[in-house]
């Protein structure tokens, strides 16, 4: 039975809240899912039209409410929003509900992605329902409002998100739902008196599957031994950073996991996945005996397996970071906590009664456990306290003889006091996190009515004490002067047609401060490059890159790598220590065009005020992999990534979908197109699914039979792509025998007789005749690569850009490929180096 098929006959009235509980319980039981008491009372609320505050333990349906809430709202012929924090949980939202309405009732905005806009059920990002609210005011075509992990309104960056749409739709009904919120009573009262509705708080202690805490004082590995033995598994071990999770799997190895049998099926469920190397390789051994890893860094197509080998009962261990909390589609029977401090960014300290039950509330599965077990570990002093008095026995002159252990110093330690005060402790009040910006005041000033009236309303009823009141009043003051001072915004001598004493001069994009805030200035920035010049496609590029968000670790690594180089180089060359470390300074990761691009950014900053809340950062990644002609694995090898390839490939993907939406096509060249061809195959070949997916928002109601594969399509398919592989793949050869860096030569292509030795040989005559090989843009370019195209391989030469020009020197080599194909990267194997 579909869900739409409950929906009543249109009539002159509105449906009877009654039957329409009845029918949504009719729907649910034929599922085989009986709702529980505050489930049912939440929808007898929402059925009648009361805002509802929805504060159950995970677990307990809360999804179920809201499937509930769209369906009283889509059988009233209203528009509903269902908001989450973060882009994934919008788009697993989205794919549910079309599940369960049919893909013509539901729509989905996250920023970068919009589908069926205009449909009555729309799935969105927090700031996506601001941005309509600070836009359209109570004119805005939202009828109710469904917010999931409500409790981000605290968070001091996003929280303004969760805030607006209270204050500025009065007109809609709210469901407000988290596990953790804490004292609501606030919120009672609030949103009563701005919506005049009844607004009801729906709370329960009471899990479905009730939760037994435990303090450990044993070594963690025997913890999980005796877990394991207690038929307490599958088990999440929480780490507080991606490497401690890592390395905790990997020392797990050395414990008798999984059963030959369970070995075997996990062998069989693994089928011929592609698992690449590097951290792919430590990922198959470790799922292999029954033990999963779990955390932000990994690729996305890694994540997933490890939910599905854990949803088929096949991992015993998950070792993986503390973002369980937020929506991790895991079964876990116990939560094990390595430790109660947690690095906020700032500073190591305590977790907060907030951030332990939002860990701890994965424990339990609903459907398979009575129970769910939450482990805390003792800190080490302790634990080694507890085994050194163990020993002593019951003598007390050997007790008292014991030396107790102090905690390190400088570190934040815990103890079973602190584990008690957590599991007791209701989570913390909720605290306002509102903020003005320029995007706030535009948005508003672009709206229908009196600008003026309406900010007053923001700045004056919003939910921060009279004091930070003042201090938003001073800046949107500031802020609205600047817009003045810039001629974005003009006062008028009388109210237009649409009652504006204030309008905005510039058009703005509907999602002009969300969906890369900088692509307007990416555009202008673009018309300043010279398409005749050979750096053309890689400086649109650095254009492009220098507008998204920075992946931190990948310009660490840069930074550290050059730093290192530039150390050698320096100690080559007799520089002192002190003097190395004042150079050190000054070396960071590539910026390239960085003068230029900080040059634009402030001309184009004084005609568009509201990008200076958005920081403009040059860097190189993209371009970075490119001139260095590496492939994926190479890049994250070369910079030490492993742990942090999720991030990688995200940003990857990133400059892909801002190179194919932002650069106009009369500013793509074919060399550019080359780029963005072949960023776009290598993101496909690494992980699908971050393409796939975007490709499939745009046909949510395809036939599941039809849906792309799991693994991705012969990397030969796309033959514009492939073309740049290979000649990434030979210029990569290029550029090492420019540098006479033999060994590296030697790792390429040893195995096909091309060792260190071999090249050297074959580059000494080279070097007889030419003092460099040229490495730019035009030794690069398509001229001085041959390829001659077969039916099983390509022949293919790269002829060496020399001084003089006579270009008769190169690399031969043949493609495999079949080979490519499996490998999903170009596969070549050299065949000469020398002179035509």
């Amino acid at each position: 039975m579909k869900l739409t098929d409950q929906l009543p006959e249109p009539t002159a009235g509105d449906p009877d809240p009654d039957a329409l509980f009845e029918a949504f319980v009719e729907w649910t039981l034929s599922l085989g899912i009986e709702l529980y008491p505050a489930q049912e009372e939440a929808l007898m609320e929402v059925v009648t039209g009361a805002n509802v505050i929805l504060s159950t333990p995970t677990g307990s349906g809360k999804s179920m409410v809201a499937t509930g809430a769209h369906f009283a709202a889509l059988a009233e012929g209203k528009r509903s929003f269902y908001t989450a924090p973060i882009k994934a949980l919008v788009s697993e939202k989205f794919f549910s509900l079309v599940d369960v309405f049919g893909a013509e009732n539901v729509g989905m905005m996250t920023g970068d992605s919009s589908v069926n806009a205009d449909a009555p059920i729309i799935c969105c990002t927090a700031e996506i329902l601001a941005n309509i609210a600070l836009r359209d005011g109570a004119d805005a075509d939202v009828d109710q409002v469904v917010m999931d992990e409500f409790h981000f309104y605290a968070e001091p960056d996003r929280g303004w998100a969760w805030q607006v749409p209270l204050l500025e739709l009065p007109r809609a009904q709210f469901v407000l739902m988290s596990a953790t919120l804490g004292d609501v009573s606030f919120f009672e009262k609030d949103l009563t008196r701005r919506t005049g509705r009844s607004t009801a708080v729906v709370t329960s202690a009471e899990r479905p599957i009730p939760l037994n805490f435990r303090y450990a004082k044993t070594p963690l590995h025997e913890t999980i031994e005796e877990l394991l033995s207690g038929q307490q598994a599958p088990v999440y071990v929480v780490h507080f950073n991606q490497a401690a999770a890592l390395e905790q799997a990997q020392a797990l190895m050395s414990v008798k996991v999984a059963s030959r049998e369970q070995r075997d099926a996990i062998a069989e469920a693994l089928g011929d996945f592609r698992f690449t190397a590097g951290f792919g390789k430590t990922l198959s051994r470790l799922v292999r005996h029954g033990i999963g890893v779990h955390h932000a860094g990994m690729l996305p197509k890694y994540r997933r397996l490890v939910e599905q080998l854990a949803q088929a009962g096949l991992l015993k261990i998950i070792c993986g970071t503390d973002t369980l909390g937020v929506g991790i589609n895991v079964p876990i029977r116990t939560v094990l906590i390595t430790g109660l401090t947690k690095y906020d960014g700032v500073r190591t300290r305590h977790l907060k009664a907030r951030e332990f039950h939002q860990i701890a509330g994965r424990a339990g599965r609903a459907g398979y456990d009575t129970a769910g077990f939450v482990v805390v570990q003792a800190p080490e002093h302790e634990i080694e306290n507890e085994r050194a008095l163990a020993k002593a026995g019951d003598d007390p002159k050997k007790k008292r003889k014991v030396v107790r252990k102090k905690a390190p110093e400088g570190f934040v330690s815990w103890s079973e006091k602190t584990f008690d005060k957590l599991v007791e402790a209701e989570p913390e009040p909720l605290r306002s996190s509102f903020t003005v910006s320029h995007s706030m005041l535009l948005n508003v000033i672009n709206r229908p009515g009196d600008a003026f009236a309406a900010m007053r309303h923001l700045l004056e009823d919003n939910h921060e004490d009279r004091a930070s009141q003042r201090k938003h009043i001073l800046r949107a003051i500031a802020i609205y002067r600047a817009l003045r001072a810039a001629d974005v915004v003009e006062q008028l001598d009388a109210p237009d047609e649409q009652g504006r004493r204030v309008r905005v001069t510039v058009d703005l994009q509907f999602d002009f401060a969300l969906n890369q805030p900088l692509s307007p200035f990416a555009l202008a920035a673009i018309e300043l490059l010279d398409t005749e010049s050979p750096s053309y496609p890689l400086d649109v590029l650095s254009v492009i890159e220098s507008t998204l968000d920075n992946p931190r670790q990948v310009l660490s690594q840069q930074q550290f790598k050059a730093r290192g180089e530039a150390v050698a180089q320096m100690k080559a060359d007799g520089i002192e220590y002190d003097e190395r470390m004042e150079l050190l300074e000054d070396i960071t990761h590539p910026k390239p065009l960085e003068e230029l691009l900080e040059a634009a950014y402030e001309t184009y900053r004084k005609g568009h005020p509201w990008v200076g809340e958005h920081e403009l950062s040059p860097k190189s990644v993209a371009r970075d992999m490119y001139e260095r002609a590496m492939n994926f694995v190479e890049f994250v090898n070369h910079y030490g990534l492993a742990r942090s390839e999720g991030l990688v490939l995200r940003y990857l993907a990133d400059v892909y979908k801002a190179l194919r939406h932002t650069v106009p096509d009369d500013a793509k060249t074919e060399e550019l197109t080359d780029i963005i061809e072949w960023l776009g195959e290598l993101v496909r070949q690494v992980d699908s699914s971050l393409l796939d997916e975007w490709e499939k928002l745009r046909h949510p109601g395809v036939d599941p039979a039809q849906a792309a594969p799991a693994e991705p399509e012969r990397v030969t398919r796309n033959t514009r792509a492939f073309r740049v592989q290979v000649r990434n793949a030979l210029f990569r050869r290029v550029e090492l025998a420019a540098l006479r860096r033999y060994e590296q030569l030697g790792e390429l292509d040893g195995e096909d007789g091309w060792d260190a030795d071999a090249w050297a040989d074959a580059l000494e005559d080279y070097y007889d005749e030419h003092d460099e090989i040229g490495t730019g843009p035009d030794a690069r370019g398509p001229h001085l690569l041959m390829i001659t195209e077969e039916s099983d391989r390509w022949r293919v030469r790269q002829i060496f850009a020399d001084p003089a020009g006579d270009h008769d020197w190169g690399i031969s080599a043949e493609v495999d490929l079949a080979a490519s194909d499996e490998e999903g990267h170009a596969v070549l194997r050299v065949t000469d180096v020398g002179q035509l």
